[in-house]
């Protein structure tokens, strides 16, 4: 079994699935404001103008930050770009209103850690009814009994523009609500900022729990205790995270989408991006080292074309 390399686990058995769930205050107040402010702000204030507002600014934040910056950038190095891009992307990232970029590594690396022990809390499974998941993921923390040591790249964890952006990470929606109240006044504050956010932390359960309960299966990774699985039709508005059986199987991949039906906006825009030299390195499932534990979940998956080049090296290491 494969093991996330910036967490460090202790030697006990059990190790992501003991703990306790607890209120996190200041977690919740932010989210609740959003929300308070959201809907009924919203209602007073909504017109087409301000809901644009709400669609460009969630499709900047949510595509080239939260997906490009944070997650196929920042966590799994799926590509290679300049420092001041990656600065960039992983601000906008930090507008989505999740967490800081130290917050946002650490939170999805103990939830990748659990998920690939043979046994994990139900708070990293998403295994309870959706109300309750959704209180505890947007309303609360976890605190395992024996936690396991999470120590990210010095270079992440050392660079003063990441420190200030995880020190003050909520405050990071001023500039942009200073911008969006000189441009439209207090209705493109409340969707461009408030609704924004409401939407996209709750949009971010929403995919999380769903993709860890049902849905399309092409891999199987054995041994792990919660499997991924693919959401149709939500490609764009999720920006391509919502193929997660993919990305379970190849986590370092920056292409998310694998099949031609499998809709993936980042992927597109790292195409883009590559084709006018502002990234390189660019990773995809057929260039990562293979992985024992990964099996076919149905044999049709070894027969599809999009697939062929993918396990290539797989079968070929079998002999």
């Amino acid at each position: 079994m494969s093991q996330v390399h910036r967490i460090i686990s202790q030697s006990k058995s059990n190790t992501a699935l003991l703990g306790k769930v607890h209120y996190s205050p200041i977690k919740s107040l932010w989210i609740s404001s959003m929300y308070l402010i959201a809907f009924v702000g919203g209602v007073l204030t909504f017109s087409i103008e301000a809901l644009l507002v709400f669609l460009i600014t969630s499709a900047i934040t949510l595509c080239l930050g939260h997906s490009l910056g944070m997650h196929r950038r920042l966590i799994h190095s799926s590509y290679a770009c300049p420092l001041w891009l990656e600065y960039v992307f992983v601000y906008l990232g930090t507008l989505v209103g999740l967490a800081g970029p130290l917050g946002m590594m650490k939170t999805h690396d103990m939830r990748d850690w659990a998920q690939r022990q043979a046994r994990c809390h139900d708070y990293f499974a998403h295994k309870r009814s959706m109300f309750q998941d959704w209180f505890w993921q947007v309303h609360c923390d976890i605190q395992l009994k024996y936690e396991p040591e999470f120590k990210p790249e010095a270079r992440i964890q050392d660079d003063n523009v990441y420190r200030l952006m995880e020190k003050y990470w909520m405050w990071q929606q001023l500039p942009l609500a200073v911008l969006l109240g000189a441009l439209g006044g207090i209705d493109w504050i409340i969707w461009g900022i408030c609704m924004r956010v409401a939407v996209s932390v709750t949009g971010h359960w929403l995919v999380g729990y769903f993709a860890h309960n049902d849905g399309d299966k092409h891999w199987h990774v054995e041994g792990a205790a919660v499997q991924g699985y693919n959401i149709k039709h939500l490609g764009l508005i999720t920006m391509g995270e919502c193929w997660h059986n993919n990305h379970h199987a190849f986590p370092e991949s920056a292409k998310l989408g694998l099949k031609s039906n499998e809709t993936d906006p980042g992927w597109w825009v790292l195409c883009f991006l590559k084709k006018v030299g502002l990234v390189w390195d660019i990773r995809c499932p057929e260039d990562l080292p293979n992985r024992p534990e990964l099996k076919p979940a149905k044999q049709k998956a070894l027969n599809d074309a999009s697939f062929k080049l993918i396990t290539k090296k797989r079968i070929k290491s079998h002999g």
